[in-house]
């Protein structure tokens, strides 16, 4: 006797059952968003739904002055011309209408603070020095 299973007859392909009249079909598969569009397609002669088919336009709002601009870059560095330059851009822009009038502004806020910043500074450093040398500190046995 042989341990060996018989053959097993081939299984003919099934061929594909066609619906009955009248059923729903499946409803197709949806578009994979990720895919690249096809460039063989015809173009569509009504556009895309939803979308304008012209480029939206963009409105520029008004330039920006240039002396507001270093106006407040000089308020940082030296304050003095940077408060000149922040009134001198404030009256260009009152006259032009430019943008840049809060830059200005920055830069005369920073200008003064800067500036009364180094005037006290230099006050209590004088006044330190005046009282050192008013107290006799020195250690000269004269």
């Amino acid at each position: 006797m042989s341990d060996t299973p018989p053959p097993v007859p081939p299984v003919p392909p099934v061929p594909p059952v066609e619906p009955p009249s009248g059923a729903v079909p499946p409803p197709p598969a949806p578009p994979n968003p990720y895919a690249s569009p096809n460039p063989y397609a015809p173009p569509n002669p009504y556009g895309q739904p939803g979308v304008p088919a012209y480029a939206p336009q963009y409105t520029v709002g008004p330039r920006t002055n240039t002396l507001a601009i270093v106006a407040l870059v000089l308020s940082f560095f030296v304050t003095v011309a940077g408060i000149v330059c922040g009134h001198i851009a404030l009256s260009q822009i009152k006259r032009t209408g430019e943008g840049g009038r809060g830059l200005a502004i920055a830069a005369l806020i920073i200008g003064y603070a800067f500036t009364a910043f180094w005037i006290i500074y230099f006050v209590v450093i004088i006044v330190i020095i005046v009282a050192a040398a008013a107290a006799g500190s020195s250690s000269y046995g004269g």
